[in-house]
């Protein structure tokens, strides 16, 4: 590690024999850390770390980014953070709903061909029939089928 002037932009410089599943889970971690998203909480714009946000829910047609203890009101829509987030772990789970990989302490399974998925908050949510094999690929490192 190597100390830069405070003008410089940071980077990190990576050094293999071949581009391994271990790289590219290296790369992907290092590029999910950066990012924000603007979430409205008490009337109040907060800028939020994407790496502390543990899923990103719609309900009611209202969005919101749920944190380990915070959730915020956000404007934009599911779809639009779906393709934005998806190199950053996130994966649609449900119809509704979002989830951090990243976030994720265990998955089993739940009735009729559902996960869940028990975030390191303590909470569980459902991972939908349809978007089982998405997790099952993403899980395997294919995060962009």
């Amino acid at each position: 590690m190597t100390k830069i002037e405070r003008g410089e932009p940071e980077r990190v410089e990576i050094f293999c024999h071949a581009l391994s599943d271990e790289v590219r889970e290296i790369v992907a971690f290092v590029k999910s850390r950066r990012g924000q998203l603007t979430g409205t909480l008490d009337d109040r714009q907060y800028e939020v770390p994407v790496t502390d946000i543990f899923y990103i829910e719609s309900v009611d047609n209202k969005v919101f980014l749920y944190t380990k203890d915070k959730v915020y009101e956000t404007k934009q829509k599911i779809y639009e953070f779906e393709s934005m987030l998806q190199e950053k772990y996130f994966l649609r789970v449900s119809k509704s709903m979002l989830l951090n990989l990243m976030k994720v302490e265990a998955i089993k399974p739940a009735l009729n061909g559902r996960f869940s998925a028990v975030l390191r908050s303590g909470e569980q949510v459902i991972i939908t029939r349809k978007y089982v094999p998405a997790l099952k690929r993403a899980l395997k490192g294919d995060f962009g089928a």
